[in-house]
């Protein structure tokens, strides 16, 4: 559920990492990091999500009608 400006950003920084000179083995270990990175990230949004929705249920209430 990536946008563009997402996709951009991300192969830039890959354009980056390519450009270092550095191992091939380090370079994916780079890599591989940026990968759990941004899969930690997505998964503390996930949670922040479903901790917003569970307490807009929680704390709403009807209103009463006239």
């Amino acid at each position: 559920m990536r946008n563009d400006f997402e996709d951009k950003v991300n192969s830039t920084i890959v354009a980056r990492i390519n450009t270092v000179r550095m191992s091939e083995m380090d370079r994916q270990r780079a890599l591989d990091t940026m990968h759990d990175a941004d899969l930690i990230v997505d998964a503390f949004f996930w949670v922040a999500k479903k901790i917003e929705r569970f307490g807009e249920r929680l704390f709403l209430r009807p209103a009463l009608k006239h």
